[in-house]
C-alpha cells in the first residue's frame, strides 16, 4: 500500500493509549499493509500503528527475516531473566539509549481474520515486542529510562533539528477501527 511518515517526539499520539481493533474489514487490511510497508525499510525493527498517527491496538515487526504483525497484542509473558542494550526508536529519530527489558517475550493477539496469534521471542524480538506494544499503552522508551539518563534524552533530544519541527498534519481516520 504505502510508506507512511513516522510521528516524532512530541506528537500526541505518541503518549496516547490506542483503541482495540474492533473492525477487521478493508480499512484495518489497508493500515496493515501500511504498517507492514514502512516497516520493511532498512534499518526497522518494528512499527506501531500510533507511530503513522493512527491510534489503534495494532504493530508490525521485521527481525531477523521475521515479518509479520498483531493486532490488539497483548504482552502474555515475560522472562525474569533481563537484557540491558541500546534501544532506540523511529519517533526519536537518532537516538539510542540503554534500556533494560526481559530476555524473553509472548505476545498474544489476533490476525486480520480475528483468529488467535502468538509470537514469541528472545534478545531483539523480545525488545520489539516489549517496545512495540509499549507504544499501544501511549508509552515511550524514554519513560523506561534510568532518571539520570531520561534527563540526558530529554536534553538530547532538544538540541535535535527535528524536535520541535510540525507534525504532518491530522491523523488519517479509520471509522470503525477503534
Amino acid at each position: 500500500m504505502a510508506i507512511r511518515d513516522i510521528r516524532i517526539f512530541g506528537d500526541p499520539v505518541l503518549t496516547t493509549p490506542c483503541d482495540p481493533v474492533t473492525d477487521f474489514g478493508p480499512r484495518t487490511r489497508a493500515l496493515v499493509a501500511d504498517l507492514l510497508d514502512t516497516v520493511a525499510e532498512p534499518g526497522r525493527a518494528g512499527l506501531a500503528a500510533p507511530q503513522i498517527g493512527v491510534g489503534v491496538r495494532a504493530f508490525s515487526y521485521n527481525v531477523d527475516g521475521r515479518t509479520g504483525y498483531v493486532l490488539n497484542p497483548e504482552l502474555a509473558e515475560l522472562s525474569d531473566d533481563e537484557q540491558d542494550g541500546e534501544e532506540g526508536c523511529l519517533s526519536v529519530p537518532g537516538l539510542w539509549y540503554p534500556t533494560v527489558r526481559a530476555q524473553r517475550a509472548v505476545v498474544r493477539g489476533v490476525d486480520l481474520r480475528n483468529e488467535p496469534v502468538v509470537v514469541r521471542g528472545e534478545g531483539l524480538m523480545a525488545r520489539c515486542l516489549q517496545h512495540e506494544t509499549d507504544h499501544l499503552a501511549g508509552t515511550l522508551y524514554l519513560d523506561r529510562l534510568q532518571r539520570r539518563v531520561r534527563r540526558e534524552a530529554l536534553r538530547d533530544i532538544r538540541g535535535q533539528e527535528w524536535f520541535g519541527a510540525p507534525t504532518p498534519g491530522p491523523a488519517p481516520t479509520f471509522p470503525g477501527l477503534g
